[in-house]
């Protein structure tokens, strides 16, 4: 499955940049899936006192909400031991791209994954460019440069549509090169 991760520091336009490419890859009919980094130690998507929760409690490994239109899986884990394989896995046949928001360290120099990296500033521009490879193209706002740089640089507030083509393209390419070693 393809893996396009959206890269960046805090409050650089990860989530803005994650929504457009799911908005736009999904109105082209792919079956997109996002894994979402959270850093909290502590941070469960549960509620303290709620059935779910009490059955984590009493000991649940593997705890389903089902409801109507949705089903929640909650599995207690040591996600610490994850790796791509194992995100992947999670996502089963259900999607046909994994989109990634954080996880800096996970895919920093992983050559696999092709990296939308979301910038605030020129220094952040040029301190990424040698921390995260490939990057496939810098998110950031007009007033931020990239200039001297041959990746291309993307306001995504005013260019969603170009964002998603450049990312369609290459989840295409990756696509191809996995159906080539079949």
């Amino acid at each position: 499955m393809p893996i396009i991760a959206v890269v960046g520091s805090k409050q650089s336009g990860k989530t803005t940049t994650v929504e457009a490419l799911v908005r736009g890859l999904t109105e082209r009919g792919y079956r997109v899936a996002t894994a979402k980094h959270i850093h909290e130690a502590h941070f469960t998507i549960d509620t303290r006192g709620k059935d779910t929760w009490r059955h984590a409690q009493a000991g649940a490994k593997v705890i389903l909400s089902v409801a109507p239109n949705e089903l929640a899986i909650i599995k207690r884990v040591n996600t610490s031991e994850y790796d791509l394989g194992n995100l992947v896995e999670q996502c089963g046949k259900e999607a046909d791209i994994l989109i990634l928001e954080g996880f800096r360290e996970l895919v920093a120099k992983n050559l696999s994954v092709p990296k939308v990296v979301t910038v605030k500033s020129v220094e952040e521009v040029s301190k990424n460019s040698e921390y995260f490879k490939p990057i496939l193209v810098f998110v950031g706002s007009a007033r931020v440069k990239a200039e001297g740089l041959k990746i291309p640089k993307i306001d995504v507030l005013k260019e969603p549509q170009k964002l998603v083509e450049m990312v369609e393209k290459r989840v295409r390419s990756i696509k191809r090169e996995e159906q080539s070693k079949e």
